[in-house]
This record gives C-alpha cells, structure tokens and sequence, in this order.
C-alpha cells in the first residue's frame, strides 16, 4: 500500500504540477487584481474563486496576497473568495483526490470548493465587515508594475514548469510520506470497526465532529488526502473524511494567525465560522449523493 501509492501519487503530483505551472505562466498577480477590481459581488465572487484555483497561493502568501487585494480596491468578499479557493481547490488536492478517489470524486470536489468559496465570500461581503479589518491595510500603496509573462517563450515556461515541479515535491516530500505512511497503518493494521463505529454512517454528528478536528490541525493537501483514502477504505463516510481534509486545508492554525495580522478577531472569527458551515454543509451533501 505505502510504496504503491507514493509511486502512483509522485508520477501523478509531478505531470499535473508541471502542466499548471505552465499554464499560470500566462499569469501574474497584478493582472489577477485588475480583473478583480471593481466587479460587484456575485459574478466577482465567481471570478475571485476561479481565479484562486489558477493563482500560485500558499498559507505564507495570505497576508501579502490580502493587502495588494484590498488596497487595490478589490472588494473584501471577492477577496475572501479568492482567498478560500486558492488553498482549498488547488492542483494537489485535485490530483490527489483523483488518484485516491476516482474523477467523480475530484469533480465534485472542485464543484462544491468552489461554491464553498463563492458563497462564503458573498456572505462576508454582503456583511459589509470593512471596519473589521485592520486600518493600516486601506493605508498601503500598491504599484501598478509586476513581471510581464507575455515576451516569456516556450523553452522559459517548461523550465518555470521544471521548477515548480522540483519546488512543490522537495517541499511537500516528507508531508507526502508522513500521510501515506499513517494510511498505511490504519489500512493495514487498525480494525474496520474502529473508525466505523466513531464516524461512520450511522452517526449524525460524525461530519461537524470531522471538521472541529479538522480546524486546529496543520497539513498541506499531500499529507491529508492518503490519509483521507485509508479512512475511507476503513468505512468512514467519504463526505465526513472530504469534510475533515477541507477543514484541514482550508482553515489550518498557521493561516488564520497571518490573518490575524490583517482582520480583526470578529472578522476573523467570521471567516472560520462561514467556511467552516459550508464544509459540514457540503459533507453531509457528500454523504447523501456519494
């Protein structure tokens, strides 16, 4: 199981990272930030989530990415929007969860991050949170200036495409075996009824259970989805593991203390709550259609 799937997962991580590498080569920040700024809410929502799933975001980037959004007069929904998508739906998870699960699983995935992003940030912008926000942020000049993609040639985006490859694997490497090895245990020596009994089907309470734990823990989307294919082979429901590997991804500790640097602890708290109510929502939706 364990060198079976890190083969499987490495083969597959580095032909989908090198693809996407190329094609956000075609993409920079700054053009991201004017095609967001000044759209209205709804369709810029829309545009702030698709837009997260193409832009190169990590959990470190949160703060920069936020303060060059909304000094550039994105509005704070849009913004959340995007901000939600880009850890949640990225080219990990989808590949991952490809490979463990199947194309109707990776499909839906996307499907309901993307609404979770969509909806979350409508609803954070419709509560017009502004004064939530720390002040010094509407403060910052932003420059108009970034690198220009569009003179780059072909030989220089395969080699961006190497990069991003070498880059990714060398950083998610130990993350990767550390997952695939706790699956590994708990598909080959932990008793189905262990996880079944605790969160399987016949707990209501198992998905909302699934992301409280979710929410304080620290992973990327290489360590938690191996993880996620165990449980699910050990009869937990798949929306309650999805629901816990979303919590995870998209509401890890280190994220929420950098944005705690830019929102205040009610918009904060805010944020946590809406995203979180979203994840259950779409679990139990997982675990009524899958």
């Amino acid at each position: 199981f364990f060198f079976y799937d890190v083969t499987k997962i490495l083969l597959l991580l580095s032909g989908i990272v090198f693809i996407v590498a190329v094609l956000r080569s075609y993409v920079t920040i700054e053009q991201t930030r004017r095609v967001l700024g000044g759209r209205r809410e709804g369709v810029g929502n829309v545009a702030g989530a698709g837009l997260g799933v193409v832009t190169p975001f990590c959990s470190c980037s949160a703060v920069p990415v936020f303060i060059g959004f909304v000094a550039a007069g994105v509005p704070l929904g849009i913004t959340m929007s995007f901000l939600i998508a880009s850890p949640m739906v990225n080219e990990v998870a989808v590949v991952l969860i490809f490979g463990m699960f199947g194309w109707r699983a990776a499909t839906i995935y996307i499907a309901f991050g993307l609404l979770i992003a969509i909806v979350a940030g409508y609803v954070i912008g419709r509560l017009h949170l502004e004064r939530w926000v720390e002040p010094f942020v509407f403060d910052v000049s932003t420059t108009t200036g970034g690198p220009d993609a569009s003179h780059l040639g072909w030989s220089e985006r395969v080699t961006i495409g190497w990069n991003e490859v070498r880059q990714i694997v060398r950083k998610i490497w130990p993350y990767l075996l550390v997952g695939i090895g706790i699956g590994a245990v708990i598909h080959g020596w932990i008793p189905d009824d262990v996880f079944g009994s605790i969160a399987g089907s016949g707990n209501p309470f198992a998905v909302p259970l699934a992301v409280l734990m979710g929410v304080p823990l620290y992973s990327n989307a290489a360590g938690i989805v191996p993880l996620a294919g165990a449980l699910v082979d050990k009869g937990v429901a798949i929306g309650t593991v999805l629901a816990f590997m979303m919590a995870v991804v998209a509401l890890s500790l280190p994220e929420m203390v950098l944005l705690r640097r830019v929102l205040k602890p009610k918009l904060l708290a805010t944020f946590i709550a809406v995203v979180a109510a979203g994840i259950v929502a779409g679990g139990y939706l997982f675990n009524a259609t899958i």
